[in-house]
């Protein structure tokens, strides 16, 4: 994927996610989208409250991943960077 491509994507991602980022909100947390692989994986960053947050793996998986394939279709999964279970 070309650098251009890439930014378009990273773009496209970014303004998907705000209809998730009220949600997660109210609970004071957010989402930062840090990098997509060649295999369209969008790797993401948790911010605030989310970075500690026990439910985060489901957030992602019910709520962000979701929210991403369902708009963006060639989105193949999301991945945290950051937060609990990672590292």
């Amino acid at each position: 994927m070309s650098n251009t491509k890439k930014q378009e994507l990273i773009q496209r991602v970014d303004k998907a996610l705000d209809d998730v980022r009220p949600h997660l909100a109210v609970d004071g947390g957010n989402v930062e989208v840090v990098d997509i692989t060649e295999d369209h994986i969008v790797k993401i960053k948790w911010l605030g409250t989310c970075e500690n947050c026990s439910m985060s793996m489901m957030t992602m998986k019910a709520g962000v991943e979701q929210a991403l394939i369902g708009k963006i279709p060639e989105v193949s999964a999301v991945e945290a960077i950051n937060g609990i279970g990672v590292g």
